[in-house]
Formats: C-alpha cells, structure tokens, sequence
C-alpha cells in the first residue's frame, strides 16, 4: 500500500525534518496552482514522470513555468532513448500518486528503486521548495537541503543538474484575441 500523506508527514518528522503545509483545492495544472494555492514562498515544482525504451524510469522536479527540453533531456540523464511519459498506471505503481498529484515525495512509495531522481539546479537554489504531500489538495514546503535529506532516506540518491530548457525558438506559438 502507498503511503497516505498522513504518513508521508509523520516520517518527515521522525527524520527531523520540519515542513509547513497549506490546504487548498484540488490542483491539477501549474495554472491552477499560481491560481489557488495563494502566496507561499519558495520554489513551486513541475515534476515530470518519465522512461525510456528500456523501461529506466525517471522523475525530473523542476520549477513550475520551465520549459524542459524533453528532445535531449535523456542525455545528460543517460537514458537508453529518448523519454517518453510514464503511464497513470506505472505511475500509481511506482509512486503511488494519481496524476495531478505527482510529486518530489513520491520515492517514498517506490520501495524497489525503480526510479531515478532528478533535481534542477535552479529549483534547488531555492532556500525552499513546495510540494505535494502524495495528494494535490495541499501543498508542503521544505527547505532544499532537507529535500535531499529525505529522498536519500528513502533511497534515492537525487542528481542535481541543470535540466535542459527548450530554446526560445522552441516555445510554443500563442495567438492573441
């Protein structure tokens, strides 16, 4: 069974880990977050889930509004191929979250070390980061450092680097009304 947020909480505490959460409505998209959420400091996460043809699972936590360059993102993470997304089920079976929910907490539902973990550099420069404790209607801060700390904790050794961003070039048109 994946671990409810109650107990999420209860084991950042038992590690000494100090967060504050805030509840608010169910949060699905990035702009239904700037929207809801209302003004909590620190860096607000994106995480994307993601694998390659060979089945290496990937979770990438970056800032909310960046544009990652998925083309070339299995680079530098050394993936087999190219990524693609994971699916809602792997994602449930790995992290125990459904989407809208996914989160840089959800390694601690992955017991067996499926997924490797991947942090910005310009998320991590945050003195806080906010995220979701395994469900979307809150949203917990916690300081960068003390991050790091409970993903080792579960296991997860998490790889700080500068996530590639797509190019202005890159970015998708808007029309304007």
């Amino acid at each position: 069974m994946p671990l409810s947020r109650d107990d999420l909480l209860a084991r950042l505490a038992e590690l000494g880990i100090p967060t504050t959460t805030v509840e608010h409505p169910p949060l699905f998209t990035v702009e239904d977050s700037q929207a809801l959420r209302g003004d909590i400091p620190g860096g607000h996460t994106k995480n994307l889930f993601l694998k390659d043809k060979k089945g290496n699972l990937f979770l990438v936590v970056v800032e909310e509004e960046t544009r990652v360059d998925l083309k070339n993102l299995h680079v530098p993470l050394g993936a087999a191929s190219k990524l693609s997304f994971g699916s809602a089920e792997l994602l449930e079976e790995v992290l125990g979250v459904k989407p809208g929910a996914v989160t840089a907490f959800g390694p601690v539902n992955d017991v067996e070390g499926r997924v490797a973990v991947v942090l910005d550099a310009e998320l991590m420069a945050h003195e806080t980061v906010n995220c979701h404790p395994l469900v979307n209607t809150a949203t917990t801060t916690i300081a960068s450092a003390d991050l790091v700390r409970f993903l080792r904790a579960t296991g997860h050794e998490p790889r700080v680097l500068a996530v590639p961003r797509r190019s202005e070039a890159e970015q998708p048109a808007t029309t304007e009304s």
